[in-house]
């Protein structure tokens, strides 16, 4: 499906601009004319960082006329494996002010605005306000829905893009020419089901390979050239290095977007919405939660406890806390490894950040395992408080 250009040409290229950006001009399809709509752009990136990175930086040198990054997250030495806007001695440094840093190396032409904010129901409109395109490079499914809601309810086009592993998708949302987020995932995963990178991780070219799509898709839609993935899902698998694509068709009983659409506002929570944890393990939490100076406390103590990981095996290679034991959360779950587990001693549970482990707890406290606890924000909190010389991820 082809679609008219999303913005109008600017009045001129100076000539520096046609020096910089000759190898577009001379393209027959982009030329002076598709030059001059990318200079009057207004696109806005939500996020800078695995996506976000090679997203800003090809926007840039394409010759985005005003480049906008909303990301209130600072750098860590974990992100630079991947997010390549950012440098080692970014590392502490604010992500939009490092990417506007970066953005003004590459193409100092591009006006860069800065959003050092965390993007919320609150200030959406007035951001999203501003742009004519909306790039996603969110890692969340509060915020991709939050986003999509956003983008519908003002009319906005935007080009979305998610990244686990070795596997990558891509797809142009525009409620007026063809589906939205939720018509593709009408409802979030249940809580624990998908692993972000932060737990599953990320073969870090792999962003450059979806965010390099989702440039692709803002030019076209900029510049009104070829065929936009509205309608269509592009899945990449590095491994097989193969690419598909699925046709998304709009969903007639959207709430959002469909002709009988319920929702004409943005929800109250998307964080509720999308539940971090399940109800089950919120109750199962609620007094069953130790600290890491606790259990640092009962071990000092020499309280008989078994302390259990429910990580993957690569993490439990990378750190534990010493004297756990391994036992991965899906054994939990399944109910493979509950046979294995005393319940006459203390047992506590820990993951990452807290998730999992609070996931694992309810199934353990479901099967009778009425003393087992959890450790409150993880192996992460264990550093943090007790031994800061064991290594972060």
């Amino acid at each position: 499906m082809t679609l008219p250009p999303l913005v109008e040409p600017a009045a001129e290229l100076t000539t520096d601009e046609i020096r910089r950006y000759s190898r577009h001009l001379i393209i027959p399809d982009v030329g002076v004319a598709g030059q001059k709509r990318l200079k009057n752009a207004r696109v806005l990136c939500v996020g800078a960082g695995g996506l976000g990175s090679p997203a800003l930086m090809y926007l840039a040198a394409a010759g985005v006329g005003t480049l906008g990054v909303v990301d209130f997250d600072t750098v860590d030495e974990s992100n630079l494996q991947r997010q390549i806007i950012h440098g080692q001695s970014d590392i502490g440094r604010s992500k939009a002010a490092s990417a506007a840093a970066s953005i003004a190396e590459i193409n100092p032409y591009v006006r860069v605005v800065i959003h050092d904010v965390a993007l919320d129901r609150d200030n959406i409109f007035e951001i999203f306000g501003g742009y004519d395109l909306i790039v996603d490079g969110t890692d969340n499914f509060a915020t991709r829905y939050l986003v999509n809601d956003a983008a519908v309810l003002l009319g906005k086009p935007y080009v979305w893009g998610s990244i686990y592993r070795f596997d990558g998708q891509a797809s142009v949302f525009w409620a007026e020419h063809g589906p939205c987020y939720r018509c593709l995932y009408p409802e979030p995963p249940p809580p624990g089901m998908v692993p972000s990178c932060a737990e599953g991780g990320v073969l870090g070219v792999l962003c450059a390979s979806i965010g390099s799509i989702q440039v692709t898709e803002a030019i076209k839609l900029l510049t009104g050239v070829g065929e936009p993935l509205v309608g269509r899902l592009t899945v990449y698998d590095a491994l097989e290095m193969a690419y598909r694509t699925i046709r998304v068709r709009k969903d007639p009983n959207c709430v959002l977007c469909g002709p009988n659409a319920t929702q004409t506002e943005l929800l109250p929570d998307y964080e509720d919405f999308c539940g971090a944890v399940s109800p089950e393990a919120e109750l199962a939490v609620a007094d069953a939660t130790i600290t890491a100076t606790e259990l640092a406390e009962w071990r000092t103590a020499g309280k008989d406890l078994l302390l259990v990981d429910v990580r993957e095996p690569a993490e439990y290679e990378i750190v534990r806390i010493p004297d756990s034991t391994l036992v991965p959360k899906g054994e939990i779950l399944s109910g493979e490894a509950l046979s294995t587990l005393p319940q006459n001693r203390q047992i506590v549970l820990y993951c990452k950040s807290g998730v999992r482990s609070a996931e694992a707890l309810a199934a353990l406290k479901d099967a009778g395992f009425r003393d087992a606890v959890h450790l409150q924000g993880g192996v992460l909190a264990w550093i943090r408080q007790v031994d800061p010389s064991l290594p972060s991820y």
